[in-house]
């Protein structure tokens, strides 16, 4: 458990580092020093080494950072070493795109049912994924045992599937619907399709170039 309250900025970009740490052991690449991995990622040396110590640092200094060690211990706090059960709500284009998505799994995130409206869905599978009657996700809920719950729907919809989850003791909403959800003792993580599209006119617009 760590002591101090870690910055939004500094979770966001902790994925960004273990997705680089992956990419240079396959390339196998032993050691980094933090300003080689600055200059591979287009930040701040200083920075990077400020945020791992919010974690322990796991670098010395003068010999730089273990990358297969390091990119464990980034795993590690990430939580991608234990396995995560997840639904998803909603079997339109995001939804499927989500079932399709084979990374999750091998991440530990295994996604085990889908729920639509759409009585012609029910019973179809969706990748290896079966989709099931919406009406039936509180019971799914009370059987089964699931960490994530994954809204994709309209947002009108949205709130109401939040609530089901919320009820039923989901701790975790992944939502791709465009609305804020409201919740209590539930983590929520909102994907917002076009503010990225929208921050990356901008940078088009304006010539920024990360």
């Amino acid at each position: 458990m760590i002591s101090r309250r870690v910055p939004e900025a500094v979770i966001r970009r902790l994925p960004k580092y273990y997705a680089k740490l992956c990419e240079l052991e396959a390339q196998g690449v032993i050691r980094i020093s933090s300003m080689q991995l600055s200059q591979k990622m287009g930040l701040n040396a200083s920075q990077i080494r400020q945020d791992l110590n919010y974690f322990g640092g796991f670098g010395q200094q003068g010999y730089g950072y273990i990358v297969e060690n390091l990119r464990e211990n980034l795993g590690d706090i990430l939580g991608l070493f234990k396995s995560r059960t997840m639904v998803i709500v909603g079997c339109g284009n995001i939804g499927c795109a989500l079932a399709n998505y084979s990374d999750f799994a091998r991440c530990g995130f295994s996604i085990i049912k889908m729920f639509d409206k759409n009585k012609n869905l029910v019973g179809e599978k969706i990748g290896d994924i079966q989709v099931e009657d919406i009406d039936f996700l509180g019971e799914f809920l009370s059987k089964n045992k699931v960490d994530i719950g994954v809204i994709a729907v309209p947002k009108q919809c949205a709130q109401s599937i939040a609530d089901i989850f919320i009820q039923k003791g989901v701790k975790g909403i992944w939502n791709f619907a465009p609305v804020d959800i409201e919740a209590k003792d539930t983590v929520i993580e909102d994907v917002r399709l076009n503010d990225s599209l929208f921050a990356l006119n901008y940078k088009m617009i304006n010539e920024i170039y990360d």
